[in-house]
């Protein structure tokens, strides 16, 4: 990031841009501005340029867009954490329609028919994970909040309009304790203090609850005393966690944990299933949209009983456990070895018998499979938000499924993903899912299937 004297342009806005920023045209110069949206018109500081592109913030509006709202969250603007508090739910859901639509054409050179995105009844409170760095101001006051984008500056929060609700209550009881007990929060630029962060689990069905105490040490004065008043304070707690995180790093959990009370896990359900949730569990945040997702996903697998399913990077076994009930047998790999551990436990605490889970790299294990002809019928993939690389997908290629289903959450590396299997395959559906609502981040199923193999 290279500063700059900020300097004040008027223009209009025409249009959104990939990361939900507001695309700020003044004559010649484009500004990307947060909180500025499709047909508005005013003034804009901009204040630095980061790889060549131009920042700044809305410093007043002239005209409004009538897609326009009151947010909830009064701090939105400068927490940086929903961006689209401020648009209507329709806008929110038709820019990232949109979205995916233009990445398949930009990256992915592909015009594709992408469906409306599937959004919430109420778009708010969804979120059942929750992590927060904790402060202290100069009148020893503790806070916690969000870090304002691009900084290491903790914007304070009360409560948050995207967070299971019942985090709030939890959040304050902490930041009493903290003062009260003499756990300070960490001082990141002078390198000391005790708590670094708060990471809260919740359940949806189970209506259990897990608070995560991020420490730079192992021990902690008070700590017995500490976790007892809070959850008698916060009856609705099931478990505490103490995670040990000395290292100067920008990475949240450590290696090292302890369960201080309770059994160090949370249990909620997914599509009529059991799954057990650890700290560092990989869970999808917003439990309504999640059903959702793997349902859709599920429906466009067109899973019969003879099928064989393969499900790559397939973290705890979710979408592998869900397929599992509808066909013949699941081959679930995952090169996290805590993550298979979790797999198989929840396949036998779910009594599903037809699913065998590996650590492995999935690459690898489908080349061996197509070296021995062994036949998939079904390929799911969930990759990260880097996408996948070419010798993945040429081991898909080369195993040949009938069908895949690619789960992605970024549009740009889907889409080339997608472009790049265009060669064996073809796109049968597009569909986007609102997993975070008031972001512009979006979650989208693609349905893939054979194509027809010449005969000679």
């Amino acid at each position: 990031m290279k500063g700059m004297r900020p300097e004040v342009l008027k223009g209009t806005c025409v249009d959104l841009s990939f990361e939900g920023k507001g695309v700020f045209k003044a004559g010649s110069d484009v500004v990307f501005v947060d909180g500025m949206f499709p047909g508005e018109e005013g003034e804009v500081e901009a204040i630095y340029r980061r790889a060549g592109a131009l920042f700044g913030e809305v410093k007043s509006l002239t005209k409004v867009s009538p897609e326009r709202i009151s947010p909830k969250c009064k701090i939105c603007h400068s927490c940086g954490g929903c961006c689209f508090q401020q648009l209507s739910y329709k806008a929110q859901l038709e820019y990232k329609s949109k979205k995916v639509r233009e990445q398949f054409k930009k990256v992915g050179h592909m015009d594709v028919d992408v469906s409306p995105c599937v959004g919430m009844e109420d778009p708010f409170h969804y979120r059942n994970k929750i992590q927060m760095p904790f402060g202290k101001d100069r009148k020893g006051n503790v806070y916690c909040g969000f870090y304002k984008q691009n900084t290491h500056v903790i914007v304070p929060v009360k409560e948050c309009a995207i967070e299971d609700e019942r985090a709030t209550a939890i959040l304050d009881k902490i930041k009493e304790l903290c003062k009260s007990m003499h756990v300070d929060p960490y001082l990141e630029d002078e390198r000391r203090g005790i708590l670094r962060h708060v990471l809260i689990r919740t359940s949806y069905y189970q209506k259990q609850i897990m608070v995560v105490l991020v420490t730079t040490v192992d021990s902690f004065p008070s700590r017995g005393n500490f976790v007892s008043a809070l959850t008698k304070a916060c009856p609705e707690i099931t478990t505490v966690v103490q995670n040990i995180n000395s290292r100067d790093t920008n990475v949240i959990l450590g290696e090292k944990e302890r369960v201080l009370y309770g059994k160090g896990y949370i249990e909620d359900s997914l599509c009529g299933l059991s799954f057990k949730i650890s700290a560092k569990s990989f869970y999808q945040t917003n439990p309504v949209i999640t059903e959702k997702l793997y349902s859709a996903a599920m429906e466009a697998a067109h899973l019969t009983k003879d099928d064989i399913v393969f499900d790559a990077y397939s973290g705890i076994g979710t979408i592998g456990l869900i397929a599992a009930k509808h066909c013949k047998q699941v081959l679930s790999v995952e090169l996290v070895p805590q993550a298979v551990r979790d797999g198989v436990k929840n396949a036998q605490r779910n009594h599903v018998e037809n699913f065998s889970m590996y650590c492995d790299d999935a690459s690898s294990f489908m080349v061996r499979m197509a070296r021995n002809k062994e036949k998939v019928d079904v390929l799911f993939m969930d990759p990260p938000r880097k996408g996948s690389d070419q010798h993945f997908l040429n081991a898909l290629l080369a195993l040949k499924p009938n069908r895949v289903v690619y789960v992605s959450c970024d549009p740009s590396t889907l889409a080339r993903d997608v472009s790049y299997l265009q060669k064996s395959y073809r796109v049968e559906s597009v569909q986007p899912f609102d997993m975070f609502p008031q972001t512009s981040h979006v979650e989208t199923v693609v349905s893939l299937s054979l194509k027809n193999v010449d005969k000679h």
